[in-house]
Parts: C-alpha cells; structure tokens; sequence
C-alpha cells in the first residue's frame, strides 16, 4: 500500500530560508507571513492532505466515476472530503476579501496546492479550476458580474471551469464554432458543444460557473474574434438566489488513462443564457489570465505526483531486499542487503530528490514572483517580477510536468514487477501524471512560446529577469572556495545557455524551422540551467546554516543533493546544445 507524508521541513525550509517571504511585510497580504502563521497553515494542510485526501486516491482510482443521463457521480468519500475543504477555509485562501477571502498571497498557498496533488491529483483539479475561473472573472468581469459569482467561488460552494476545447479546436482556439447571440435583455444565448472540460459536471458543489468562449455573429475570424462568456449551471437571481437550470448539459464523460476520478466531461450548450465577460473579441486576453495561473498549478500537478512517487520508492527501497553490494554485504544478519545499496537504484532515487526538492523551490519562487506582480507598491518590482514570470512560465509548466511523469516511471523502475502491480500504487502516479504533459497547452507548445513571445520580446528584455540575478549570484560567489564545485559548473553552463540563445537568435529569424525544430531542446536547456542556479543558491544557505544550526542532517542533504545534481544532471545540456546547434534540416526534410 502506497503512503504519503507532507514535506513540512522542506516547505519550511524555502519559505523562510530560500525566499525569506518575512522580508515582504509591506507588501499587500504579507503583513502576517511568520512562523507564527506558515506553521499552522502548513500542518493543517498536511492534515487535511494525509488524513483526509490521501485515503480515497486509490479507492476513487478504482472506483472512477458514474454517468448517469447528465449526472456525474462521483466515488465514495469525494463530496464529504470537498465539503471538509470548504469547511476549512481553503477555497477562499488567496483571494479578495472583499468578496470573502482571506487575502493571503498565492506563496502560502502553494504548498497546499502540492500536497493536495500529491495525496488526490484527481480532487485537486476541481478547487485548482475554480481559482483559475475566480481569477478571470475578478480581473475582467464587470462589478456586476463579480458581485453575483465572486462570492460563491471564493467560499467554495460554487466551483468554476474553463471551457476553451472543441473537437475541431484544441490548441488552435480559432478554429472554434460555439456561437452566442445576443438576447433582449442584454444576456446572451450559447449554442454549441466542448469536450475534454475537467470538472464541467458534478454534484461537488451548488452551483458551477462555466466560463465559455464563443464567437458573435460577425466577429473575425481567428482567435481575433473569440469573446469570454460566464454561463451558470443553474441561473442566478439577482439577490444571488439560484433557480432553474440552465440549458447546459454534460452528454458523457471520457474514458481516460488516468484521472478517473476526475469528470472530463463532453458538455452542450443550447441556447444557453450566458453573459459577456469583459469586451467583446478579447475573450482570449481574458482566458490567458485564467491559463498562465493553470500553467503553474499544472506544473504543480507534476510536482506533486514526483514527491509521492519519491516517498513510496524511497521506502520501498530500503524495505525490499535482493542481492549483495557489489563491495560486499551491507547487512550481513539479512538473507540480502536492501535494494537502496545498489548504485544505480540510489541514482534513481537521488534524480528522483533533486527534481522534487528543486522543483519546489522553482514553484514557490514562481508563486512569490507573481504575488510581487500583482500585489507590490512600486511599480519597477511589479514589472521586475512580471517579466520574471512571463519569462519562466513555459519553462516551469513544462519541466515539471515532464519531471512528474518521468519520475513516476522512476518510482515504478524502482519497484521492479511490484511497480507494475496495481496494489503498490504507483503505477496510478504513472498514468495520473501523463495528461499534464498535454493540458493547458502542450509542452511543445509551451516551447514554442518561450522562444517565439519570450525571448524576442522587446529585445530580449525578459532574459535579463534571469541572466542579471544569475550573473550577480555567480560574482558573489566566484572567490568563495566551499562554493566552487556548485559555481563553477553553474557558470559554464549558463555560457552554454547563452550560445544556444545567441544560436536560436541568429538562426531563428533566417529559418523559422529551425527555432521551431529546436524549441523543446531549447526549453529543456534553459530548465537544466535554471535548476542549476536553483540548486546552487540551496547549496549556498546550507552552508551558512550549518555553521549555525542544529538541523545537521536536513542542511548536509541539501549539499549532497546539490552536488549530485551538478554532477549527474546538469550535464545533460551539452548534448541538449548540441541537438539544438544541429537544427532542422535533417527533420525538415525528411520523408515521413
């Protein structure tokens, strides 16, 4: 049987050590960030993680879902574990207080959203779509709008989805067909169908809020003439009362890899009443405000099902015994010495650590980075920030997704043909993980963001969000003799990023096939180095905290950890740079 432990002293760790978010007292919601507060926090979302969650992930594995004539019943346990969510306060963590939230920044909330994906990824969508939707509406909504649907998301007994794909229209949106007419009362009608619509029914919540793209008549072709509409499953009275049914309707749900407890639904819209969000045709910049928040919790997603792919191989490891240490026996009153002993098994499980460990640190600095975009008084850190996070998105979303399946193979590669067996869980972290890859924009995709819009952009003043701190960080250290197995490899391989960034510039613009041919190289590189830089600043406050702290153990680890890093992974950018340099001729050519 799998188990899950939340990672408190990490998250500790990296909130107090790493970001030092006590720092950021004069910013808007981070007056009470101290221990005082991150410590119940923390172990209460452990609680209600470990306790609460974690139990049904199997038991609604197996169970999955029931369709029944527009009804979606979910497995046993799923609308008391929601509504002890609710109950708790979570939903309403980060957002406006105004409308009923608590107003604390998205950095505190993070590790929540971790634990939540590791112990139920399943659950996790429904509260992760509604924060995406509560977001849309507050940024572009009318105040009308907001004061009718805010509230209900906020306290979590209303839940929120995007409504974005249609069988013709998955990543290119402009090829979508649901249409919206305008009625006389300055609502309008949906007429249309969209599928693989995570959360689009269930009986969670009173209420959902589908936030729908469509065209009106007349509008331009292309995602030029798509607008963003907020349709209620049940409509909504003015005083907030809900009343009859929509004319929404979900036809079924998929049959999926993984996620079975999770609804993807196939929904029809029939003359649905439905009203304008913001103005019309920029339903796009809309929705983008919605998918750039899901690209970090998506990432998340991956995130968290590496942690508890890690923790159930790390166990089992030293748990299973089959042979000697090839230097002699380890344990010589067992019949054989446990499988952590072997070097390629300790390989896997330190690759297995340093994705885990580094990609938190990656994950609470893309959150803290986007509350300072949003929330902090002067306007030069605001757009500081903002271009920090523009920039890292695609990069964050991709490698992390891309981790979590890898390292859930790990996990099951760990535990041989056990791994395999349904019984030991992991491998539903396998087929759990898969669809992040693909959702919210593929990872391809994500690619061809980073080195289409981001780089080039304004140019290249994105890359100095990355490139100045990095420089400053290696100057700092470039004489300190504890950090040179940690700078010296950071520094050449961030020349290395460079000359693939130089290449893709010069190349790029002579032959488009090749900045597209390379993207996803390209993206993988600027991660390995991103996580180097990452690493390195981790090896950097052990050291010091070692000279003064007591918690010998946790700081030796990250050193270990830090140094395997350089070592074993972050080598694996000159073959990266070489592909990238090689361009896209011999694919480009090719007969397929």
């Amino acid at each position: 049987m799998p188990q899950y432990k939340a990672p408190i002293r990490d998250f500790q760790f990296l909130l107090q050590d790493y970001l030092k978010i006590e720092q950021y007292k004069s910013v808007p919601g981070f007056a009470d960030c101290g221990p005082e507060l991150m410590t119940p926090v923390l172990d209460e979302a452990a609680k209600l993680c470990e306790e609460v969650l974690f139990p049904l992930n199997q038991s609604g594995d197996k169970q999955g879902l029931r369709y029944d004539n527009g009804r979606v019943i979910m497995p046993d346990g799923f609308k008391e574990a929601y509504d002890t969510y609710v109950n708790g306060g979570w939903p309403s963590f980060t957002c406006d207080p105004e409308y009923g939230g608590q107003g604390l920044p998205e950095v505190l909330n993070m590790p929540l959203m971790e634990m939540v994906c590791s112990s139920n990824l399943s659950f996790g969508l429904t509260p992760g779509l509604s924060h995406g939707a509560y977001n849309a509406i507050m940024l572009h909504a009318n105040d009308e709008l907001k004061k009718k649907y805010a509230p209900k998301i906020v306290s979590g007994h209303w839940s929120g989805v995007m409504c974005l794909t249609e069988p013709q229209a998955g990543t290119d949106l402009g090829l979508i067909r649901t249409k919206a007419e305008a009625n006389t009362d300055g609502s309008y009608a949906l007429t249309g169908g969209k599928i693989f619509i995570s959360s689009g029914e269930h009986e969670l919540t009173e209420n959902i809020i589908h936030l729908v793209l469509a065209r009106l008549p007349g509008a331009p072709a292309g995602i030029k003439g798509i607008s963003l509409f907020i349709s209620p499953k049940f409509l909504v009275d003015d005083n907030g009362k809900i009343g009859e049914r929509n004319k929404i309707r979900c036809e079924g749900v998929e049959h999926k890899m993984g996620l079975h407890a999770s609804p993807t639904c196939v929904m029809q819209y029939d003359g649905a009443t439905a009203w304008l969000v913001g103005e019309p045709h920029k339903g796009m910049r809309a929705m983008f405000t919605m998918m750039n928040a899901a690209r970090l919790y998506v990432g998340v997603q991956g995130l968290g099902v590496a942690e508890i792919a890690y923790q159930n191989a790390l166990a089992y490891a030293r748990d299973r015994v089959q042979m000697r240490a090839v230097t002699g026996a380890k344990f010589p009153d067992k019949p054989a010495d446990p499988i952590i002993v072997h070097a390629d098994v300790r390989r896997m499980l330190l690759t297995m650590r340093a994705f885990c460990e580094g990609g938190r640190a990656l994950a609470l600095e893309m959150a803290l980075m986007n509350d300072l975009a949003h929330r902090h008084p002067d306007a030069e850190m605001r757009e500081q920030a903002d271009d920090f996070v523009q920039l890292i998105t695609p990069i964050t979303k991709s490698y992390l997704t891309d981790g979590g399946f890898d390292m859930a193979n790990l996990a099951v590669q760990v535990h041989g043909g056990y791994g395999y067996i349904k019984e030991y869980g992991v491998e539903q972290y396998v087929r759990d993980a898969r669809i992040t890859m693909i959702y919210e924009g593929t990872n391809s995709i994500q690619a061809l963001d980073l080195v289409g819009r981001k780089l080039p952009y304004r140019t290249g003043r994105y890359l100095r969000a990355f490139f100045h701190p990095v420089d400053a960080f290696i100057t700092k250290h470039k004489d300190n003799a504890e950090m040179q197995e940690f700078i010296k490899p950071l520094s050449k391989h961030v020349e290395y990023l460079q000359k693939g960034t130089i290449w893709l510039a010069m190349n790029g613009l002579s032959n488009p096939d090749d900045a597209a041919g390379g993207a996803v190289e390209y993206q993988k590189l600027f991660a390995h180095v991103l996580l180097a830089y990452i690493w390195a600043r981790q090896a950097a406050i052990a050291q010091e905290k070692l000279k003064a702290s007591g918690d010998k153990e946790f700081f030796e680890a990250k050193i270990t950890t830090a140094r395997f890093y350089m070592q074993k992974i972050l080598p694996s950018t000159i073959s990266l740079l070489s592909s990238l340099t090689a361009g896209s001729k011999s694919m480009m050519q090719a007969h397929l």
